[in-house]
């Protein structure tokens, strides 16, 4: 449980829950550990609006409720921990159909999409020990660089000095609406919202290697026609 002086002092399972789990960003800490994000600072990267001392104080509520165990640098989720990623995707299966529309302008950060993107990268698909990646926004003056080495991705905002395998080049908010899911990416090409530059043989394994957000799917699917309409 969390200081007890924010307790609800209900006997109910709800109330013991939200004890543990109702603080702002405890949530998206979570959301972010289920995708694979173990360690301090790539946690703090991804949570650009949370102080790091918040970000702190929330990592060691979840150790003493039992949820996270920390071994050497890495957070990792225990067996109770494990056992509300239904609940956090459940959440964003009915936020997608209930409360998801467009972006907000607020809401486009480039740096934290790029972020996003690199821990989503299927990086089998791509020959050789190295590949660059820049990502090129119409619309922000920053650059930005995913350098892959021998299948590990990382970020840069400065540029790397390799050369560039394959350019995307996006608006934010097309290259957003991509990753959540609200606008396939075909229809993006087309349009010309995304577009990718470089060798053939790598532009046409992009698609392959920009994997979505794990959950694109519930986007899709709270966007799709309801059954009876497609079956009309």
């Amino acid at each position: 449980m969390t200081d007890a002086t924010a307790a609800y002092g209900q006997y109910c399972p709800i109330s013991r829950a939200l004890d543990v789990l109702g603080e702002r960003w405890s949530l998206l800490i979570l959301r972010d550990l289920f995708v694979g994000t173990t360690r301090f600072n790539d946690l703090a990267r991804g949570l650009p609006g949370l102080s790091r001392s918040l970000l702190a104080k929330r990592l060691r509520q979840f150790e003493r409720a039992g949820l996270l165990e920390k071994i050497g640098t890495e957070h990792l989720l225990t067996e109770a921990g494990s056992a509300l990623e239904p609940i956090l995707f459940g959440l964003g299966e009915w936020g997608a159909r209930w409360t998801f529309g467009a972006p907000r302008e607020d809401e486009l950060d480039a740096t934290l999409l790029v972020w996003w993107m690199h821990q989503r990268l299927d990086t089998t698909v791509l020959p050789g020990r190295r590949q660059v990646l820049q990502i090129r926004f119409t619309d922000d003056v920053r650059r930005f660089w995913i350098v892959i080495e021998a299948g590990i991705p990382s970020v840069c905002e400065t540029d790397p000095g390799y050369p560039v395998d394959v350019t995307v080049v996006a608006d934010v908010a097309g290259l957003y609406e991509v990753w959540l899911g609200r606008m396939p990416l075909v229809h993006a090409q087309r349009t010309g919202r995304v577009r990718f530059h470089g060798l053939p043989a790598l532009t046409r394994r992009m698609p392959a290697v920009l994997q979505l957000s794990p959950v694109a799917d519930y986007v899709r699917e709270a966007a799709s026609p309801e059954p009876a309409a497609r079956a009309s």
